[in-house]
């Protein structure tokens, strides 16, 4: 027969070992994910701090989701440039690596950049967020499918003109973003509504790129982050 001794250690000891458990961060991606839509926005509306701080953005959340615990993944934001102040446009579609790209649950989005802008299986249940969530779309309260891009249907820039990327995403005020659609819905049942980055600019009361905005036709300054290599 076990003493009390031994008794009231082997308790002790599992109460030890649930409390270790219970501390570990929670890891909602696999290693072995390379892409996910953000849970939330960077929250100063079209103003991301330029390619650079969206990237950032992506690559902080990974890390912290534990979809980059090798820290080798490069991770970069879905988003085109407008040539501006002498520098040439960024197409989106050329600076997010090869493919395939698949999501925290294992589920392929797109196997290359052609498939990724044709027929791809980018849809609500598929587009997950970095904690492996699903997005409120539309229908759901509040819809949040608008994803900013700045991107016209076949990944690239729009020419310089009319703003499609809020002054390059300096800007929170003035301007408009060009945004898809999470959910792939849409008001109407054409390729603008069901389009995954490319289905209406973003405007508002604010001027267009407020995080005010954003919110307004249905978003939240989302993006779509890829592991680009």
């Amino acid at each position: 027969m076990p003493t009390f001794t031994k008794i009231v250690s082997r308790v002790c000891f599992g109460l030890t070992a649930a409390a270790f458990v219970a501390a570990q961060p929670a890891q909602a991606q696999s290693a072995d994910t390379t892409f996910f839509l953000t849970s939330t926005g960077i929250g100063n509306g079209g103003n991301l701090g330029g390619l650079a701080g969206a990237d950032n953005y992506c690559q902080t959340l990974a890390q912290a989701a534990g979809a980059n615990a090798s820290g080798v993944k490069t991770w970069r934001a879905y988003l085109s440039t407008q040539p501006a102040d002498g520098k040439p446009a960024v197409n989106a579609r050329d600076r997010i690596g090869k493919g395939p790209w698949q999501n925290s649950k294992g589920v392929v989005i797109a196997k290359d950049v052609a498939e990724l802008h044709g027929a791809n299986n980018l849809t609500k249940q598929t587009a997950l967020s970095e904690k492996g969530d699903v997005i409120n779309g539309r229908g759901d309260k509040p819809n949040r499918h608008d994803v900013l891009t700045g991107s016209q249907p076949d990944g690239t820039a729009f020419p310089a003109g009319d703003d499609r990327t809020c002054k390059n995403w300096t800007s929170s005020t003035q301007g408009s973003a060009m945004m898809g659609h999470s959910d792939r819905l849409g008001l109407r049942e054409d390729d603008a509504s069901k389009s995954w980055n490319s289905s209406h600019p973003s405007r508002g009361p604010d001027g267009g790129c407020s995080q005010a905005d954003l919110r307004s036709t249905g978003g939240d300054g989302l993006l779509y982050c890829f592991a680009a290599n």
